[in-house]
């Protein structure tokens, strides 16, 4: 039994970059390119159109910038995967990227295999990034202060505290009647936000803060 084909958009305001990443992916059957943008605004508006499995996304752009077209994909539709690949590997580009719901990272320059690894890993709910910039995000995170809830949408905030309750991916899915992979994505955001490296401290930072306890169990 065959699977369908990960569905994404190139998004990059150089037509020969869009070309070589097309190329570069038409190797692999089970990735599939549907459209291109060349800029911000086009981008979101065909992921909105599209509904692609993953969006793979530069950051400089005209217009519309790519962290803020991540921010409004991932805000309209949860499900949407986006893939960052950009010259940028400092470590504000990084942190704003992840926080704006980037579901990987990579570094231009990686090689077809690197890219397609990295679209099946989002296109999963994971999180990637590229060797060059998980260092910085090593740094940032042994950094910076953990997030506050305030960050989580209310969606991820249902999600966490069902986390907590020890409910699965499947239970939650069934719970809030969503999808599984719109689960993993949320939990993914969720792990992005609170700076959190996996489930149990994720359900940590949860309890800690009374959520969970005393959820609903339906």
């Amino acid at each position: 039994m065959s699977t369908a084909p990960i569905q994404l958009i190139i998004v990059d305001d150089h037509p020969m970059f869009r070309e070589g990443v097309r190329f570069a992916l038409s190797a692999f059957h089970d990735i599939e390119v549907i459209a291109e943008a060349e800029n911000g605004t086009q981008a979101v508006e065909l992921a909105a159109e599209l509904q692609p499995d993953v969006v793979v996304m530069d950051l400089h752009l005209p217009g519309l910038l790519g962290v803020d077209a991540t921010r409004q994909i991932t805000a309209q539709s949860p499900h949407i995967a986006v893939l960052a690949l950009t010259m940028f590997e400092d470590d504000a580009s990084v942190a704003a990227t992840m926080r704006a719901g980037a579901r990987g990272y990579l570094v231009k320059g990686a090689d077809g295999a690197a890219i397609a690894r990295a679209v099946r890993a989002v296109a999963e709910g994971d999180i990637i990034l590229g060797p060059r910039v998980a260092k910085h995000v090593q740094e940032l995170l042994a950094t910076t202060p953990a997030a506050t809830f305030t960050e989580l949408s209310p969606r991820e905030r249902e999600v966490l505290a069902l986390l907590a309750d020890g409910r699965n991916n499947t239970d939650i899915a069934h719970s809030l009647d969503i999808s599984e992979k719109t689960v993993r994505n949320h939990v993914s955001n969720v792990f992005a936000k609170l700076r959190v490296a996996d489930r149990a401290a994720a359900i940590i930072r949860a309890r800690e803060a009374g959520l969970g306890e005393r959820h609903d169990r339906g």
